[in-house]
């Protein structure tokens, strides 16, 4: 069943490189580390299609390296999520694989989750559906992977012409835009410079939001210097408690994964003042006394819990001893 269901559904690994896509090519380094992470992604989702069962496939993308492993779980989960809604006779190989394997990975299965809806258009006109059935708090990653697919894959529409799907509302919207932010980071090669450009040219009310997908992805991804990462933070200006706070979650979902890196290390002692270690520890912290979710959702809380840290904090670099 695994070479018929790669033979309908498999995508070609030259979707990957920068030349195809039509993206910035500045840094060499940056194009040759991005490139990878999107042949990681179609490697994880083609092993998906081919192995199935979650023992199985957890045994192949546990042989990717280590750095790049999280985005193998990510593909993986898009695959998983695509035989459950397109194979009938089975629907529960995606949350076998979250209870399993997958489960260290939450973070980008969920955000995996997003791809396969933005490849199915009668999900893409319910996406309430899929997402219900998912972790109540992670659960907007999915949204947030649906944003990074429009980006990445339709990136004039998405990032150029800033269009939104049909049927996307409230804090759905926002949660598209996170994603939108970590396609960014791919969409202009790491380059710091243009991503800002691009940012300023959206709406002032989708900035922050697309602030904090740069964040993460410039911490999870890699793929610049730190001298870079420090114009990134000039850059940011008044949204640099957003992209902290993207930088806090990329810590936070390889310290879950056991697959942390030098580069989050660095990229949170920059963007967030603090250890990669310190960073994820603020998420967890900020998970206390969470309210249910109600006309904002509980991640929105979340998110904004750690926002406001990172601003205290940096209101206290601010002020003269």
């Amino acid at each position: 069943m695994g070479w018929l269901s790669r033979a309908l559904f498999g995508m070609s690994g030259e979707e990957a490189p920068f030349a195809v896509r039509g993206f910035h090519v500045g840094d060499a380094r940056a194009r040759v580390r991005l490139e990878a992470v999107g042949g990681t992604c179609l490697h994880g989702y083609h092993a998906a299609l081919e192995a199935g069962e979650s023992e199985l496939l957890g045994a192949r993308l546990n042989e990717v390296d280590r750095e790049l492993r999280g985005f193998a779980f990510e593909g993986a989960a898009m695959g998983l999520a695509l035989l459950d809604h397109l194979t009938p006779w089975k629907r529960n190989r995606l949350h076998a694989f979250l209870g399993g394997v997958g489960e260290a990975h939450a973070y980008m299965v969920h955000v995996g989750v997003g791809w396969a809806i933005a490849r199915l258009p009668w999900l893409r006109r319910n996406v309430q559906g899929p997402m219900a059935q998912l972790d109540p708090l992670l659960r907007w990653l999915v949204l947030d992977g649906f944003g990074f697919h429009e980006g990445y894959f339709h990136w004039p529409r998405t990032v150029k012409c800033q269009a939104v799907p049909a049927g996307l509302s409230g804090y759905a919207l926002r949660a598209f835009d996170q994603g939108v932010g970590r396609s960014l980071w791919f969409v202009e090669g790491a380059d710091v410079a243009r991503i800002a450009e691009s940012i300023a040219a959206f709406d002032p009310g989708r900035r922050a939001d697309l602030w904090s997908g740069v964040g993460l992805a410039c911490a999870y991804a890699g793929g610049t210097e730190p001298e870079a990462m420090e114009a990134l933070v000039a850059l940011a200006g008044r949204y640099r408690p957003q992209l902290a706070q993207g930088a806090a979650f990329a810590a936070q979902a390889r310290r879950r994964a056991g697959n942390s890196t030098p580069h989050t290390e660095l990229a949170c002692e920059v963007l967030c003042g603090v250890s990669a270690h310190m960073a994820a520890q603020v998420t967890d912290d900020a998970l206390e006394h969470l309210p249910p979710d109600g006309a904002e959702p509980a991640y929105e809380v979340w998110r904004r819990h750690i926002q406001v840290h990172f601003a205290k904090e940096l209101l206290k670099e601010a002020v003269p001893v």
